[in-house]
């Protein structure tokens, strides 16, 4: 459905050029939802504004069932907007507040023109706040009279009302309460589901990321480290730096947490002005050797359909690399 090739998103400023994204390449399945994780700054929400083209790409190709996104001009990249659309991380700012809903729906109907009439499209923001989980009532409202949750769902609603086939969700959930958090992770599985959607998913935090994933590509530093089956990426990670992400989501009895190891990072993450040479990854590494300063590390099928951007993985996770945990699954 989804075909990224070496996306590439340069900055020039005063102090140098910024590599926000530097040479991404993925794939993502019709009907699939693939999870992209990594701490802030490490580039995948540039990713994601490059992929609805709310930035433009410094080169690279998206292909979108075969037409290419990044080069789309005039009424073919409008066309193919219809098709991708995005969920921003803030509801509140993505939100008109001089809007009620139903305008802000109604105005997407319109311009987009999916619906005749203004009698047509009214019923059709109805059906989209029913669809997420919203009574027609909230129409009449302005964002401000609503909660956070309640928002986000707008957003969500928004995103549907052109019919797209792909939705990019921008950390949907990172600014809600810890309360409304799992009623939106599971709309979002249930629209998924019904619609027949495609996700990318992207989030900081690994363990939010596996509960809706069908696979996983970690970044940092606007690279790839990683990329697998949502199970062996959470559970056995094949490169040091998804396992610092894996241990630094808590165990919830505290037995368990009081004995496990875990991997610790060292430092601060390195100025995308200035990275480092070979691995991104060697300033904070445990594991890091002569070769890691020197040598960029392919990101390389290490297990069966798992891949890793380090030089050791068989040396430093071989019972993980021979067991090679399922690389597909259900979405969790």
């Amino acid at each position: 459905m989804l075909v990224v090739e070496d996306l590439v998103k340069h900055y020039k400023t005063r102090d140098g050029l910024v590599r926000a994204v530097d040479g991404v390449s993925f794939t993502v399945e019709r009907g699939e939802t693939l999870g992209l994780v990594g701490e802030s700054g490490c580039g995948k929400s540039t990713t994601a504004r490059m992929l609805v083209r709310l930035l433009d790409p410094t080169s690279g190709r998206i292909l979108l069932d075969g037409d290419d996104v990044a080069s789309a001009r005039g009424a073919t990249l409008s066309r193919l907007r219809s098709r991708i659309q995005m969920v921003f991380q803030d509801p509140y700012a993505s939100l008109d507040p001089r809007l009620t809903v139903g305008r802000t729906l109604d105005e997407v109907l319109g311009v987009r023109r999916i619906v005749d009439g203004a009698a047509a499209r009214r019923t059709r923001v109805h059906e989209l706040l029913e669809l997420v989980g919203m009574g027609a009532a909230v129409a009449d409202r302005y964002p401000h009279q609503l909660s956070g949750g309640q928002r986000q769902r707008v957003g969500i609603a928004r995103a549907l009302a052109v019919e797209p086939e792909v939705i990019v969700l921008d950390e949907p959930v990172s600014a809600l309460d810890v309360s409304v958090r799992a009623e939106v992770m599971n709309l979002l599985t249930r629209l998924r589901d019904e619609l027949g959607l495609t996700y990318i998913f992207i989030s900081h935090d690994l363990g939010m990321v596996r509960h809706i994933s069908d696979r996983i590509a970690v970044m940092y530093l606007g690279r790839m480290l990683e990329l697998g089956g949502w199970q062996p990426v959470s559970d056995a990670p094949l490169h040091p730096y998804t396992r610092s992400l894996r241990d630094a989501v808590p165990v919830a009895d505290p037995e368990v947490e009081a004995l496990r190891e875990v991997t610790t990072l060292r430092g601060e993450l390195p100025d995308a002005v200035d990275p480092p040479a070979g691995c991104l990854f060697h300033t904070r590494c445990p594991h890091a050797e002569d070769r890691c300063l020197a040598e960029v590390p392919d990101l390389r099928e290490v297990a069966a359909k798992h891949r890793a951007a380090c030089h050791f993985s068989e040396r430093l996770y071989p019972d993980d690399v021979a067991t090679g945990a399922p690389a597909g699954g259900v979405s969790r």
